[in-house]
């Protein structure tokens, strides 16, 4: 199959948002996702851009997406951040998402990063599978930490 792979465009942020509500449902979060387009688009290609992304289309629509970012550690330097990662429920299965995370790898080859690092829910099997295909490292012992915009304002 012949599936073209891009860097996103501004354009594509509509269609890329609508991906993201179709993981949120997959991942039981529907109500998490509360960016809007705007900002989507403003984090993506306004003044101060902060993350890019590959999009694989199939007949001219986008099918799947992988958008990153740096992110620096102190022990390790600068490494590639996998945020988001998605194909269409309907083109699953059909090696979009490996065109798409080999170009995230390439990306990173070219770009002499030290590694890729991303998150992967524990019940996600299907995903877990595809990411040992690579002998991924899964982590024990983390755990994930946040604070909301309403908790900060109250700081």
């Amino acid at each position: 199959m012949n599936i073209p792979i891009r860097f996103a465009v501004k354009e594509d942020c509509p269609r890329m948002l609508t991906l993201i509500h179709e993981l949120a449902l997959y991942e039981k979060a529907p109500e998490e996702v509360t960016v809007t387009l705007a900002a989507f688009e403003d984090a993506g290609f306004g003044e101060n851009p902060i993350w890019k992304a590959f999009v694989a289309e199939k007949d001219g629509k986008i099918e799947g997406f992988a958008l990153f970012y740096i992110r620096y550690s102190t022990w390790k330097g600068c490494r590639l951040y996998l945020e988001d990662f998605i194909v269409t429920e309907n083109m699953r299965g059909q090696g979009i998402g490996k065109i798409l995370f080999e170009r995230v790898l390439k990306e990173a080859k070219d770009k002499n990063y030290v590694g890729v690092v991303w998150q992967v829910l524990d019940w996600n099997q299907p995903a877990i599978n595809f990411y040992n295909k690579y002998n991924a490292h899964l982590e024990d012992g983390w755990l994930n930490a946040s604070l909301s915009k309403d908790q900060i304002q109250a700081f």
